[in-house]
C-alpha cells in the first residue's frame, strides 16, 4: 500500500523552502465562517476538524434548548397547578364566608374560624403548596389564615395535634419564619407583620418542641425584624411588644430542647448590636429571660463549639452577647441595688467570653473617641456593662459561694487531691479582669485579697471560720498535679510546663480534656502568685514571721489584722520557694527548649492561658507584616508569654529571698541549686557565655551607645517612672514613631532570646544569683572585670604598661599635630585640689565617660597651689577615690547629694531636684528654658559621676568605707535582670523598704494598716505632700531654713478619693512607691546609669543588697588574722631574710593583733586601708597589698600610715606593752599620713 516503505522506522527529514507553515491547523483562520482554502492534505485535515467542532456545538445547543424548554414547562406547569390550588383555596374560603364577593382583599379582611380541625388542616396543606413570598396577595392570604387558624384552635381547646398535624404545623412554622424574615424588605403593612408575629408566638405555644428545632431560623427572623424597628414609627409600640413576646415565647416552655432554644437565642438574637436602641429598652426582655438557663446554654452549648462565632476575629458578636448576659444577670439581682456575690457559673461564662477579646477590650476601653489609627471606642452600653464587673463588693465576695477545699481551721496540713472546679473558674475570672482592666489592677488585687471563703466542719453544715482568699488559692494550688510534681522533682518542671499533648499519647477528647485541666491548674497557680506578690508588698516582717501554723481562720478573728491572717505559715513558704526555685530554674536553664515556636497556638486555643496576659507592649494600630512580632512563646502552659511568666515567678522568688536575707528563716543551703551544675567548670563556662554575649552585642554597639549615652533632656525633665512620655506630631508621625519603637523592642527581645539560648548560666546568675554560692559569684565578678580589662586595654592590664603602650602605640596624629596617644593620656590625668576634691574630679573626669575604666593619674595640689611630691603608682589613685567618696557622700559637706537615715545609711536626696526647681522659680527662671535645663542637668550629671566613681572602685577592687541604705542597694541589684526595662530598675517598692528610708513614716503607715476603726476619721486622700527645705540668707547674713510644701496626686483625681478601710492598702503601696521610687527617680536613674557605665548592670544583678554592700566596703565579719599575716608584705628592716624569720617587732605586732577584739582589729584595718572591713575573698585580693615598713627606732613615736598604699609605718618597738599602747593610741586618735 505504501510504496515508499523502506523498512526503516526513522522519520525522514522534512526540508521546507516555500516559507509556508507546515502546521495543517494554521492553513485557515480560526473562525468557523471561513472554511480553509487551498490544496493539499493540510487544508483537508483542518476542514474535517472544523466540521467536527461544528457538530459538537450543534449538539450542545440542542441539549441546552431542551433543558430550557423542560425548565420552562415545569415552571409553567407548577405555576398553573399552584394557581389551581390557589383558586380552590380561595373558593373554599369564599364559600365559608357565604358571601359572593370576588375581591380578594375584601373577603380576607373578615376571618372566620373553621368548623372542624380537619378542614383547617386541609386548607393549611393547600396553602403550603402554593404560597410565595413574592406574591403580595399571598401575604394577605397568610394573614387571613393566621387569624382564622388561631380562632379555630383556640375554640378547640381539647385539640391534641397528632403526627400529621405536628409535621404540617412544623412546616407551617418554617414558612411563617421565612415570611417574617422577608417582611421588612417586602411589605409596608405593619398589621400583616403583627399578625405573623402573633401567629409564630401561637405556634410556639402549640408545638414548642418542633419550633425549638427551628430555633436558629426562629431567632434569625426575629433579629431581622428587630433591626427594622424604628422608635419613631406610629405602630412601634405594638410591633415591639409582639417582637418581645415572640422572642420570649420559645424560652418559656421547659422541655428537653429548652437549652437549645437558649443556645440559638444567645447565638443569633443576643449578637444583634444595640438591642436596647432598636427595642427602646430591654428591661422587659430581661425579665422574661432565665439568665441561669442562658448561662448553662452558653457554657455547655456555645463555648465548646468550634464554629465561626467563637473565632477571635468576630469580637463584636462576642461582646454583644457578653454585655447582654451581664445586663440580664444584674437585672435578675435587682439592677445592681442588691449586693450579691456572682455565682460560679456566671464567672465561668464571663471569663470564657471575655478572655479572647481582652486585648481589644482593654485598648478600646482606654479611648473615648475614634483615633486616627482606626481604634474605635466601645459602644456605651457594652462599656457600662463591662465596667460594672469591676465592683468591689462582687469581687471581694467572689469566694462566698466557693467551697474551701479543706478544713484548714482544724489544722489539717494535707491539701485535697484535686483542685475544685470553683477555684478554677474563679481564678480564670479574676485573671481576666486583671488583664482587661490593667489600670485598676491594684484595686482588683486588693479586693480579691480582702475576700474569704467559709470553712465548714466535718458535717458539711457548721462553719468554722473564714479562710482568706490567698490561703484559699494556696490550698487549691497545692492540690494541683502541676504544683506537686514540680515540688517533688525539679527535673519534672519542664514536663509540667510543656502541654500535655507533648507528654503523652492520648488522642481526641482525652488529650483535649487533659490539656484543659492542665491549663486550669496553671490558672490557679498564676492567680495565687499574683495575690501573694501583692500581699508581700504590704506585709511587714513582723506579720510575715508571726503567721499562724494553721491555714484556717477561726471565728474569733478580731485579734489580728487581715494581712497577718492572710500570711502563709513559714513551712508553707518553704514549700512555695521550692516550687518557685524548681520552676524558675527550668524557665532559664531550658530556655532554648521552651522558646521553640508552637504551630498556630492562638488559632487552636483562643481561650488558653496566653490570653490572660500581654507581653507588656500593646500595639495601638496595625503594623506592617514585616514588623509583626516573631518572638517565641512558651511551649507549654498553652502559650503563655515567656517574659510575663518569668517576671512573675522570678519577682516573687526574689521577694521571698529578700525576707530571708533580712531575717533568716530558711535552712542553710536552701537557696542553692549547685546539684544542677557542674561546679568544677562552672566559672570558665560562665565566662565563656559572657564572651558569647559580647559577640551578640557587637552588631548593636551604635544602639547601645545611644541608649547608654549622656542623659537626654527628657530624662532631665520628665519623671520617667510615673508614665511613658507621650507622642507628639501628626498621626503619620506618631505611627512612624510607634513602628520604630516596635522595631526596637523586637530587636531587644530577639537579642535576649538568643542570649538565653547561648548563656543559660549567665541568665540564672542575673536573675536568681542566690542559686550559686556567694564566693563563686565574687570570683566570677572579678573574672568578668579581668576579661573586660584585657579587652579594653589590649592585654596591657598594668597601668604603667598600658600608658607606655598608648604613648608608643602609633595610634595616629590629632588635628593639632599632637599624637593621639598623648591626648588620651592627658585626659586620664588630673590636678586635684585637696580643698575641692569632688568638684575638681567632676570637672576633669566627667567627660571621660566609660574611659574612667582605664588607669588614671592624679596630682594633688596643696592649699598653696603647689603639686605634692610623689609618683602615682596606684596608691595615689586609691587615695583620690576614697577621698572623693568621703567628700561627696558626707551628708554634712553642703552638697546635699546624699542624705542618711536613722541608721546612718546613705541614699540619694529625694528633694534636691524639687529644691533646685523652687530656687529657680524664685529667681524668675522660666521652666524648660535653657538655664532651667542646664541647672537640673548639672545635678543629675553629678549623680551620674558619683555612680562612675563607685563603679571605678568596684572595677579596681578598692574597698571604701561608705554604707548605703538597703532599698537603694536593691535598685543596683535589680538593674541587670532580663525583665528590667531600658535605663530603668525593675525594683518595686514595698512597705518594709520604707523602714530603711524613714522609721517614723514606716510606723505611721503600719498603724494606718492595722487601725481597727474607721480610717476615714483621719481625712486622708490619695495625695502626698513633699516638703522642700530651702536655705534663706537673712539681711544680717545669717542663714535660715524655710520649707515649702508641694502636694501631688498619687493617682488621677487623687484629691477627690478618700482613703477608706477598703482601699488603705492601695494607699499605703502608693505612698511607698512615691517615696521610694517616684520621688528619687531621676537621681537614682542618673546614679545607676553612671554606675552601669563602669560596671555592667548584669554583673551587679548577681548580688543582693547585702552582698553589694560587702562588695563595696568589704566583709563585715570576723577579721582573719592568720589570713592577713600570710598576705602581708614587709619592707625596710622588716624584710624577712634568708633565715625565714620575722623581725622581733613584727612578731610582737602579730601577738598584739591576735589579742585584740574584732572591733579593735577593724579600727586598725581602717587606720591602714581606710576601710574597716576585710576583702571579700580574703586579704590576698587586697589592692594594694597590706604592707608594714619600719619608720624609725624612736619608741616614743606613734605608728603612722599611707592609706593610699595600705602601708603601716611601724617604729621598731622592743616591748609588747609599748607597741600595743602606741598602736591603740594611733588607731583611736586617727593619726595618719601627717605623722609619718
Amino acid at each position: 500500500m505504501f510504496q515508499s516503505f523502506t523498512g526503516s522506522s526513522r522519520r525522514p527529514r522534512q526540508v521546507n523552502l516555500s516559507n509556508r507553515s507546515t502546521n495543517p491547523f494554521s492553513a485557515h483562520p480560526s473562525g468557523r465562517h471561513h472554511p480553509p482554502t487551498g490544496p493539499g492534505p493540510q487544508a483537508t485535515l483542518a476542514l474535517a476538524q472544523q466540521e467536527r467542532l461544528q457538530r459538537q456545538l450543534d449538539r450542545e445547543r440542542l441539549n441546552a434548548s431542551r433543558t430550557l424548554q423542560r425548565t420552562w414547562r415545569g415552571y409553567r406547569a407548577r405555576k398553573a397547578t399552584k394557581n389551581v390550588w390557589r383558586e380552590e383555596w380561595d373558593t373554599v374560603e369564599r364559600n365559608r364566608a357565604a358571601d359572593d364577593i370576588s375581591a380578594t382583599d375584601t373577603w380576607v379582611a373578615t376571618p372566620r374560624p373553621y368548623s372542624h380541625p380537619t378542614d383547617c388542616l386541609s386548607q393549611l396543606g393547600k396553602l403550603l403548596r402554593f404560597i410565595r413570598i413574592r406574591d403580595k396577595d399571598d401575604w394577605a392570604r397568610l394573614s387571613y389564615f393566621a387569624r382564622s387558624f388561631q380562632m379555630a384552635l383556640e375554640e378547640a381547646l381539647v385539640l391534641q395535634p397528632d403526627a400529621e398535624w405536628t409535621l404540617t404545623l412544623s412546616r407551617f412554622g418554617g414558612v411563617v419564619l421565612e415570611f417574617i424574615s422577608a417582611a421588612p424588605s417586602t411589605i409596608s403593612s405593619m398589621s400583616l407583620v403583627n399578625d405573623l408575629l402573633q401567629l409564630v408566638t401561637f405556634l410556639t405555644v402549640l408545638i414548642p418542641r418542633q419550633m425549638t428545632r427551628q430555633a436558629r431560623q426562629y431567632y434569625s427572623a426575629l433579629a431581622t425584624m428587630t433591626l427594622s424597628l424604628q422608635t419613631s414609627s406610629v405602630n412601634f409600640s405594638q410591633i415591639r411588644g409582639a417582637v418581645v413576646k415572640s422572642v420570649l415565647a420559645l424560652l418559656q416552655p421547659i422541655t428537653s430542647e429548652t437549652l437549645d432554644a437558649y443556645e440559638w437565642f444567645g447565638r443569633v438574637y443576643l449578637t444583634v448590636p444595640s438591642l436596647q436602641v432598636h427595642l427602646g429598652g430591654i428591661d422587659d426582655l430581661a425579665t422574661g429571660v432565665n439568665y441561669k438557663l442562658l448561662a448553662s446554654a452558653i457554657d455547655s452549648h456555645i463555648l465548646p463549639s468550634v464554629d465561626s462565632f467563637l473565632q477571635p476575629k468576630d469580637l463584636e458578636k462576642r461582646l454583644c452577647l457578653l454585655s447582654y448576659f451581664i445586663f440580664f444577670h444584674r437585672h435578675a439581682l435587682g439592677g445592681g441595688v442588691v449586693k450579691q456575690a456572682p455565682e460560679t457559673l456566671f464567672v465561668r461564662v464571663v471569663s470564657n467570653l471575655l478572655s479572647p477579646a481582652a486585648v481589644d477590650v482593654s485598648r478600646r476601653l482606654a479611648v473615648e473617641e475614634q483615633t486616627q489609627s482606626g481604634l474605635t471606642p466601645l459602644p456605651p452600653f457594652i462599656r457600662n456593662q463591662l465596667l460594672s464587673l469591676v465592683d468591689q463588693h462582687s469581687i471581694t465576695h467572689l469566694l462566698t459561694q466557693a467551697e474551701s477545699g479543706r478544713s484548714a481551721a482544724s489544722g489539717t496540713s494535707q491539701p485535697p487531691l484535686q483542685a475544685s472546679d470553683d477555684a478554677k473558674a474563679l481564678s480564670a475570672y479574676a485573671l481576666t479582669l486583671l488583664r482587661v482592666f490593667p489600670k485598676r489592677g491594684d484595686e482588683i488585687r486588693m479586693w480579691l485579697y480582702l475576700g474569704s471563703a467559709m470553712e465548714f466542719g466535718e458535717d458539711g453544715k457548721s462553719t468554722k471560720g473564714r479562710l482568706p482568699a490567698i490561703k484559699y488559692f494556696w490550698n487549691a494550688s497545692q492540690s494541683t498535679n502541676v504544683f506537686r510534681n514540680i515540688v517533688q522533682n525539679s527535673r519534672d518542671a519542664l514536663a509540667m510546663i510543656r502541654p500535655p499533648s507533648m507528654r503523652n499519647s492520648l488522642g481526641g477528647k482525652g488529650a483535649e480534656l487533659q490539656s484543659r485541666d492542665h491549663d486550669q491548674e496553671w490558672t490557679i497557680i498564676l492567680l495565687f502568685l499574683e495575690l501573694y506578690t501583692f500581699l508581700l508588698k504590704v506585709l511587714d516582717d513582723e506579720e510575715f514571721f508571726s503567721a499562724a501554723p494553721s491555714l484556717g481562720r477561726t471565728t474569733n478573728f478580731n485579734n489580728a489584722s487581715w494581712t497577718q491572717e492572710s500570711a502563709l505559715p513559714l513551712g508553707d513558704v518553704k514549700n512555695l520557694t521550692i516550687f518557685l526555685k524548681n520552676l524558675a530554674f527550668t524557665l532559664y536553664w531550658n530556655a532554648a527548649d521552651l522558646t521553640t515556636p508552637t504551630p498556630n497556638v492562638e488559632a487552636t486555643d483562643p481561650s488558653g492561658i496566653r490570653n490572660y496576659f500581654s507581653t507588656g507592649f500593646t500595639k495601638l494600630e496595625p503594623v506592617p507584616s514585616s514588623l509583626k512580632s516573631k518572638s517565641s512563646t512558651l511551649v507549654g502552659v498553652t502559650g503563655i508569654p515567656l517574659d510575663y511568666f518569668k517576671g512573675l515567678v522570678t519577682g516573687l522568688l526574689r521577694m521571698v529571698h529578700e525576707r530571708d536575707s533580712r531575717r533568716k528563716f530558711l535552712p542553710d543551703g536552701h537557696w542553692l541549686m549547685v546539684d544542677r551544675f557542674d561546679m568544677e567548670g562552672f566559672i570558665p563556662t560562665v565566662v565563656a557565655e559572657e564572651e558569647n554575649r559580647h559577640q551578640l552585642q557587637d552588631d548593636d554597639d551604635d544602639e547601645d551607645e545611644e541608649d547608654n549615652g549622656e542623659l537626654s533632656n527628657d530624662d532631665m525633665m520628665d519623671d520617667g517612672y510615673a508614665q511613658a512620655p507621650g507622642l507628639i506630631g501628626t498621626g503619620r508621625a506618631q505611627q512612624l514613631r510607634r513602628i520604630e519603637e516596635l522595631r526596637r523592642r523586637q530587636q531587644q527581645v530577639a537579642r535576649r532570646k538568643e542570649l538565653e539560648a547561648v548563656a543559660p548560666r549567665l541568665e540564672i546568675l542575673r536573675n536568681m544569683p542566690f542559686f550559686i554560692p556567694f564566693p563563686t559569684r565574687v570570683q566570677i565578678f572579678r573574672e568578668f572585670i579581668l576579661r573586660d580589662q584585657v579587652h579594653r586595654r589590649r592585654g596591657y592590664i598594668d597601668p604603667d604598661t598600658w600608658r607606655l603602650s598608648i604613648a608608643q602605640g602609633g595610634i595616629g596624629m590629632a588635628d593639632d599635630g599632637r599624637p593621639v596617644g598623648h591626648d588620651i593620656l592627658s585626659k586620664h590625668h588630673a590636678n586635684i585640689r585637696r580643698e575641692s576634691l569632688f568638684q575638681d574630679a567632676y570637672e576633669q573626669f566627667y567627660e571621660l565617660g566609660d574611659g574612667l575604666k582605664e588607669p588614671i593619674q592624679i596630682s594633688f595640689i596643696d592649699k598653696f597651689g603647689t603639686p605634692e611630691a610623689g609618683i602615682d603608682g596606684g596608691g595615689v589613685t586609691k587615695e583620690f577615690l576614697t577621698s572623693v567618696i568621703n567628700d561627696a557622700f558626707n551628708p554634712s559637706n553642703g552638697s546635699g547629694l546624699f542624705i542618711e537615715n536613722d541608721q546612718h545609711l546613705l541614699y540619694p536626696n529625694p528633694t534636691i531636684i524639687e529644691q533646685r526647681k523652687v530656687e529657680l522659680r524664685r529667681a524668675g527662671v522660666s521652666e524648660r528654658s535653657g538655664l532651667w535645663n542646664s541647672e537640673i542637668k548639672d545635678i543629675l550629671r553629678r549623680y551620674e559621676f558619683l555612680g562612675r566613681i563607685i563603679g571605678k572602685c568596684l572595677y579596681e577592687g578598692i574597698l571604701v568605707d561608705v554604707s548605703f541604705a538597703g532599698f537603694f542597694l536593691l535598685k543596683w541589684a535589680l538593674t541587670g535582670g532580663t525583665s528590667s526595662a531600658r535605663k530603668e530598675s525593675s525594683y518595686r517598692a514595698n512597705l518594709n523598704d520604707v523602714r530603711d528610708l524613714d522609721e517614723s513614716l514606716y510606723q505611721g503607715l503600719l498603724q494606718l494598716k492595722n487601725y481597727p476603726g474607721d480610717v476615714e476619721d483621719f481625712a486622708l486622700n490619695f495625695t502626698v505632700t513633699d516638703t522642700v527645705a530651702l536655705p534663706t540668707i537673712a539681711p544680717d547674713g545669717t542663714t535660715h531654713i524655710t520649707t515649702e510644701s508641694i502636694t501631688k496626686d498619687l493617682k488621677p483625681s487623687g484629691s477627690e478619693i478618700p482613703v477608706t478601710n477598703q482601699n488603705r492598702l492601695v494607699y499605703i503601696s502608693y505612698i511607698a512607691r512615691h517615696r521610694l521610687q517616684a520621688q528619687p527617680y531621676l537621681q537614682t536613674n542618673a546614679f545607676l546609669q553612671g554606675l552601669g557605665t563602669i560596671i555592667s548592670p548584669s554583673w551587679l544583678s548577681m548580688f543582693n543588697q547585702s552582698e553589694l554592700q560587702t562588695l563595696v566596703g568589704g566583709d563585715a565579719g570576723e577579721i582573719d588574722v592568720a589570713d592577713l599575716r600570710r598576705n602581708t608584705v614587709y619592707s625596710g628592716v622588716y624584710v624577712i631574710g634568708d633565715d625565714n624569720q620575722e623581725h622581733p617587732t613584727i612578731k610582737l605586732f602579730w601577738e598584739v593583733l591576735q589579742g585584740m577584739t574584732n572591733a579593735e582589729r577593724a579600727k586598725l584595718l581602717k587606720f591602714v586601708t581606710s576601710t574597716p572591713r576585710a576583702p571579700l575573698l580574703g586579704f590576698s585580693h587586697l589592692n594594694p597589698p597590706f604592707s608594714i615598713r619600719d619608720s624609725s627606732a624612736d619608741e616614743e613615736r606613734l605608728p603612722s600610715t599611707s592609706t593610699c598604699a595600705n602601708l603601716l609605718k611601724l617604729p621598731r618597738y622592743s616591748r609588747r606593752e609599748t607597741l600595743r599602747e602606741k598602736l591603740m593610741y594611733a588607731i583611736n586618735s586617727g593619726a595618719g599620713f601627717d605623722l609619718s
